[in-house]
């Protein structure tokens, strides 16, 4: 393959954002294929499999045992509690907020 600036010519530059988010759109589907998922992104199957290597921290085209479903299922469901308990301290302190606005303005409106 001819290269230019040492890069071979055809390759294509994803931006990181791009590259998370197809990863992340991957991860987020879960009956769907990488190939299937490629397809809709329009990049190339092995392009995005390597991506998913990378954001695991594998070599990209290292071969090894993809993660078993128990834990990959595992991950998603940790990964989903960790996010309700943010979510649930989140709305704990808005609320506690909004309380002691109540509490303010209740005692500004006595007189």
């Amino acid at each position: 393959m001819v290269q230019e600036n040492g890069v071979p010519v055809g390759m294509k530059h994803y931006p990181a954002e791009f590259k998370a988010d197809a990863v992340a759109l991957y991860r987020s589907r879960p009956g769907a294929t990488i190939k299937s998922v490629a397809a809709d992104l329009g990049v190339n199957t092995e392009t995005l499999r390597n991506w998913i290597r990378a954001a695991d921290g594998r070599q990209p085209g290292a071969h090894s045992a993809p993660p078993t479903a128990a834990r990959t299922e595992g991950n998603d469901v940790q990964a989903e509690l960790t996010a309700a308990r943010k979510r649930i301290r989140e709305l704990e302190e808005e609320r506690d907020i909004l309380r002691k606005a109540a509490r303010y303005f209740a005692t500004e409106t006595r007189w």
